[in-house]
């Protein structure tokens, strides 16, 4: 089963300003999901995406800002995907992560047992280095999966940046592929995409590369 989580979505109006509705106006993350040939395709929204307005009491912003990648979240994250699959036993998992979602879907990857690829699509997976380099505010209780880049080293995974990507540049899965070490972890550069390109349109095409072997 191929799992799909979604990017950030719209957390922010402006750089000081968070969002209403953290709900994406342009969900990339669902539309690589439609564009999957695959006839086993699960896709999951980060928390308080997709259920409002209104929201829900529970829905706090600091969930899609501050702390949207905080073990609460990594943890609610993979407790949604344990519900899924627990209703077919011995299923295994290709996670596909799209920006912010490349980064969830890479510490899922770390600490399951059930999870047989990776992939991410301008994926954010070095958190403190891309807020640094955008100089925005730190996140002090944000996990990054560089962080647990060398559990993954068995892993077969391949991590696409676009080459006019300026939200999350190549440098971010170069430095990620360098954590992982091995050769089991590949990055693809693609020609002419930012970060919000039409990824959904190329994306069949993509999967038909082959993951690294290991």
């Amino acid at each position: 089963m191929r799992v799909y989580i979604e990017g950030d979505g719209f957390a922010w109006k402006s750089r000081t300003q968070p969002s209403d509705d953290p709900t994406p106006h342009l969900p990339t993350g669902l539309k690589l999901a439609a564009a999957d040939p695959e006839q086993n395709v699960l896709y999951l929204a980060r928390p308080c995406q997709f259920i409002g307005p209104p929201l829900p009491a529970a829905c706090q912003v600091n969930w899609w800002t501050n702390d949207r990648f905080s073990a609460v979240v990594i943890d609610a994250m993979n407790e949604a995907l344990d519900v899924f699959v627990s209703r077919y036993p011995g299923v295994k998992l290709d996670m596909v992560g799209y920006s912010g979602g490349g980064n969830i879907a890479a510490l899922l990857a770390a600490r399951r047992h059930d999870i047989q690829s990776l992939r991410t699509v301008a994926g954010n997976l070095d958190v403190a280095w891309v807020n640094t380099l955008h100089n925005v505010t730190p996140m002090p209780n944000a996990i990054s999966a560089i962080d647990s880049a060398v559990e993954l080293r068995t892993l077969p995974q391949i991590h696409y940046s676009g080459n006019a990507d300026k939200t999350v540049p190549v440098d971010v899965a170069r430095r990620f592929q360098q954590a992982v070490g091995g050769n089991c972890v590949r990055v693809e550069v693609v020609s002419g995409m930012t970060h919000s390109s039409d990824w959904a349109a190329i994306w069949p095409q993509l999967l038909k590369n082959p993951l690294p072997g290991c």
